[in-house]
């Protein structure tokens, strides 16, 4: 079986070029996104979705947005990442003759970012003190509103809604731009950019629902790439450091 030329001259998926991209694009856009929590912006998209008179956001039951969006994709991309990691798991207990060895570590480089992105997004929602739009007093709820690093006021209760872990059930999709890599890095950005489009359409829905901000999906959607990049890094670097390279 011969290994493709990335393989063959012990290039990294991820070069240094790529990965200095990668680093100046999440430093910047977290501080972007950063700023962007406190010019208010959250609100008032926020109050463009809220109902004043009904005190309801009309979105919020709605087929497409609760049904279609937050129920029937999450069914979707959850069981298709379910599959995923379960065929590398199979896989890795009883190898297929069918899976080239350069297929077979972006597989597992796929199937670890499906277990891990949604987990890590989960874990730090968790851990977060906001809370949902529509948990707040502004629109019905009886919560106050507070920014990411702001505390809350006495007495009130953790929020665990930031950041939207609807959106990030999709955004492993990001992870099959390694199938792209090294050869044709355009390609592979595209590929990204299209699991990170999946994701911020599914976040906009439930921004729409008052169940999300603009910068909890945001926020999703960095720490995703985030999640990919290490982890296509570590596990591409294991592989080459262990595997020698071959021609047959």
């Amino acid at each position: 079986m011969k290994a493709d030329r990335g393989e063959l001259r012990g290039v990294p998926l991820l070069g240094a070029r790529a990965l200095t991209i990668i680093a100046v694009a999440l430093a910047c856009s977290g501080l972007g996104i950063l700023c962007l929590g406190h010019t208010g912006i959250d609100l008032w998209l926020a109050d463009a979705a809220f109902d004043p008179v009904r005190r309801a956001f009309p979105w919020r039951d709605t087929w497409l947005a609760d049904q279609f969006n937050h129920r029937i994709l999450k069914v979707v991309f959850t069981v298709a990442g379910g599959g995923l990691i379960a065929a590398v798991l199979a896989d890795m207990l009883r190898p297929s003759r069918k899976i080239a060895g350069p297929a077979r570590l972006r597989l597992r480089i796929v199937a670890l970012s499906a277990a891990l992105v949604p987990l890590v997004t989960s874990t730090l929602k968790q851990a977060s003190d906001a809370h949902c739009p529509w948990d707040l007093a502004r629109y019905g709820g009886g919560q106050p509103y507070v920014r990411l690093f702001e505390s809350l006021p006495f007495g009130a209760d953790a929020g665990h809604c930031l950041p939207a872990g609807h959106a990030s059930t999709s955004l492993w999709l990001v992870s099959l731009a390694v199938f792209w890599l090294p050869g044709s890095q355009r390609k592979a950005a595209a590929v990204a950019a299209l699991g990170l489009a999946i994701g911020l359409a599914m976040g906009w829905m439930q921004q729409l629902r008052g169940a999300h901000f603009l910068t909890h999906t945001l926020w999703s959607l960095w720490i995703a790439v985030l999640v990919v990049s290490v982890t296509t890094l570590l596990v591409d670097a294991a592989a080459r450091r262990y595997t020698p390279h071959t021609t047959s």
